[in-house]
């Protein structure tokens, strides 16, 4: 039988044309009987075999839907991830002979649209199929509508950018791997949520994900919260303690920060990840552990291996796979969706009805420029849902229109003839934020730490707006 097989069937009289379907099944009994209950409503393409599908998917137009069969003999991720990677709209439906709660989980996560248990009835399969093609039918594609993720209580995996379809379906297939997983990106961001993400998706989803800031973190003290101590082995160790690193074997440690952790313990870092073993404080006898290791820090790499501040071997032993997610400025279409988010978790984490958005206020955070990314946005819907009207959180986040004038007039000035609006708007945008951080700065003394609470920004963030717009007590925008 061949591995491709294709039936034209005279098409019925209907009002809508017949749906493209691809069904992907080994058994070639089950392929005969799908042909047979379903030809007649759909136009069919049958294989047998994964490379003459894939072949298929990369070489004609995308069909309605994938019908995809599982099977216990052979791992379907790989074919699955790839097929999320590589065609992110495309709907897939799986046929399923294992009840195994945690494979359905993992297909479930990787964004099928339905699942059909063996034995199935040509009717059990047709539903799955009509009822794919009748949301299909609505307003917005479903691969582009808002996906959340619920990874815990308190956290979400949530995006509709394309951007971040691809960002899930990589960390989706890398977290099959086991390797090591560095994530780049700014503060606030959602380095941990990705993470968490990746950890949920992984083989050891059942098995503890723990967290540590390396930067929160005494240096003195980071070393004994990793890898524990022995009876004695300080002043103050009364007993013995484990660490971190034992705490979380068969499971998932994500290291945030990392670019903080001092050199010596970089070294030790080293010794985990490339034999497993490493020992106490205090102890001569090394012991073995089975993690993997997801790190993330907001800092250029590249910089600190150049500056000898980050161990080279090092970096290229955690670089396993890299997940780089974009700011919150380079996704903007995600905003609105990410708000409604926010304000879902605070309502219920206040216990207070949600609140509605206008125009105004969704403007208002669409032009923002989000130096604090995800974190910040979050704080803004708190403090919209707490204070219940929208007018200060639209001022705070519009600074520009005290200044406009001043700003304005700069503009037009330095901008060169020719430069085009978005120059000239991005020029306007930066030097009234520049100029609202420096009131801000001035109106504290100079006091940084006060100065990132009053503009509700991260610490960091205020420092690179200072260092981006040169920004001094005695050069600064605000004279």
């Amino acid at each position: 039988m061949s591995a491709a097989l294709s039936y034209p069937v005279p098409a019925l009289k209907s009002t809508r044309p017949r749906s493209q379907i691809l069904i992907l099944e080994p058994d070639l009994a089950v392929l005969d009987y799908l042909r047979s209950t379903l030809g007649s409503r759909y136009s069919l393409s049958l294989f047998s075999d994964e490379q003459a599908l894939l072949e298929r998917l990369d070489k004609s137009e995308q069909p309605d839907l994938l019908l995809l069969a599982l099977h216990t003999n052979r791992d379907p991720m790989p074919l699955l991830t790839h097929i999320r990677c590589t065609k992110p709209n495309l709907a897939v439906v799986v046929l399923s002979c294992s009840a195994e709660l945690r494979d359905l989980e993992m297909v479930i996560r990787l964004g099928v649209r339905a699942i059909v248990m063996k034995p199935f009835t040509g009717s059990d399969v047709e539903q799955a199929i009509e009822e794919h093609l009748a949301s299909s039918e609505k307003k917005v594609p479903a691969a582009d509508a808002l996906k959340e993720i619920p990874l815990n209580e308190t956290h979400s995996f949530v995006r509709s950018s394309k951007r971040m379809r691809e960002l899930e379906a990589q960390a989706a297939l890398v977290a099959r791997a086991d390797i090591p997983l560095l994530i780049l990106g700014e503060s606030g961001t959602g380095k941990e949520i990705l993470a968490l993400y990746t950890h949920k998706m992984s083989a050891r989803s059942q098995n503890i994900f723990l967290k540590v800031n390396c930067a929160a973190v005494p240096a003195d003290l980071l070393e004994s919260e990793l890898f524990g101590y022995e009876q004695g082995a300080f002043t103050g160790a009364v007993k013995t303690k484990p660490g971190k690193f034992e705490v979380c074997t068969g499971g998932t440690i994500f290291l945030d920060e990392i670019g903080e952790m001092p050199a010596i313990l970089q070294a030790k870092l080293l010794q985990v990840l490339q034999d497993g073993t490493f020992s106490r404080l205090g102890s001569r006898s090394p012991m073995k552990v089975d993690v993997r290791v997801i790190a993330a820090t907001n800092i250029n790499m590249k910089d600190a291996m150049a500056n000898k501040t980050f161990r080279e071997d090092l970096y290229y032993r955690l670089n396993g796979f890299t997940l780089s997610i974009p700011p919150l400025r380079e996704r903007r279409e995600e905003i609105p969706v990410l708000s409604e988010y926010f304000m879902r978790k605070g309502a219920k984490r206040y216990g207070r009805d949600p609140l509605p958005f206008s125009q105004t206020l969704l403007n208002a955070l669409a032009d923002h420029s989000w130096p604090g990314n995800l974190r910040e946005l979050e704080n803004v819907i708190n403090r919209y849902l707490v204070l219940g009207e929208e007018r200060s959180i639209v001022d705070e986040l519009s600074p520009a229109t005290v200044y406009q004038g001043g700003a304005a007039a700069a503009v037009a000035q330095e901008t060169p003839n020719g430069a085009g609006l978005k120059a000239m708007v991005r020029n306007l945008k930066g030097d009234a934020e520049s100029t609202a951080i420096a009131q801000v700065l001035e109106g504290t003394g100079w006091n940084r730490k006060a100065a990132a609470n009053d503009l509700q920004i991260s610490y960091k963030a205020l420092l690179y707006k200072i260092k981006q717009y040169d920004l001094s007590p005695r050069n600064n925008h605000a004279s």
